[in-house]
C-alpha cells in the first residue's frame, strides 16, 4: 500500500499505480478513507455529561422507587415530580454502558425440567398409544382406530375401531 501511495504522491495516475503495484484502486481508496490508528481521539463535546452527572442518573435509575421501571416510565414519573435528570435516550445510554439494558424486574428463575424417560427392560412395562383415521367404505365416512402398543416387544396389545364423529369444519 505504501508503494501505491508513493506512486500517486509522485504524480502517477491511480490506474497506473494500481497496475504497477497490483493493488485494486477501490482497495487503495478504502484504505485511504479508513481512519489511521494514530488519528487524534474523538473530541469531548462541551455539553457531554460528566462522570458525577452520569453516576447521579444511574443512582436514580437503580433507586428502589424506579428499579422495576423502564426508562420511559422513569422519565415521565420524574417530570411529574418536576425533576429532569436527562432524556430517555440518555437513560438508555447510561444503562447500556453499565450492562443493565434488560428486564430490570426481579424475575423467578425456574430450573430446567428433566423430561421423563420411560425405559422398558421387559414386556408389559410401558405402553404407547395412537389414534389413526381410517377411510370407510362410503365416501365421507371415517373410523378412528385406537391402538395400544407395548414399546418393549412392539406388539399391539389392544385396539378398538369406532366411527369418527363428523368434522364440523367439513359440514356444508
Amino acid at each position: 500500500m505504501d508503494a501505491y501511495q508513493a506512486l500517486t504522491g509522485a504524480g502517477a495516475t491511480t490506474r497506473d499505480a494500481a497496475r504497477v503495484t497490483g493493488i485494486a484502486r477501490s482497495s487503495a481508496e478504502r484504505d485511504r478513507r479508513r481512519p489511521s490508528p494514530t488519528a487524534s481521539p474523538r473530541r469531548v463535546l462541551a455539553n457531554a455529561l460528566g462522570a458525577a452527572e452520569r453516576e447521579q442518573i444511574l443512582a436514580v435509575l437503580d433507586s428502589a422507587e424506579f428499579v422495576d421501571a423502564a426508562p420511559a416510565q422513569i422519565y415521565t414519573a420524574l417530570l411529574d415530580q418536576g425533576v429532569y435528570v436527562g432524556s430517555i435516550a440518555t437513560m438508555y445510554r447510561i444503562l447500556r454502558q453499565h450492562r443493565q439494558v434488560r428486564e430490570r424486574r426481579r424475575l423467578a428463575r425456574h430450573p430446567a425440567r428433566q423430561r421423563p424417560e420411560l425405559v422398558a427392560d421387559g414386556p408389559r412395562q410401558v405402553y404407547s398409544w395412537d389414534i389413526t383415521k381410517l377411510a370407510g367404505p362410503v365416501k365421507g365416512t371415517y373410523y378412528d382406530a385406537y391402538v395400544m402398543i407395548d414399546i418393549y416387544s412392539r406388539y399391539i396389545v389392544g385396539c378398538a375401531c369406532t366411527p369418527a364423529s363428523p368434522d364440523p369444519s367439513r359440514s356444508r
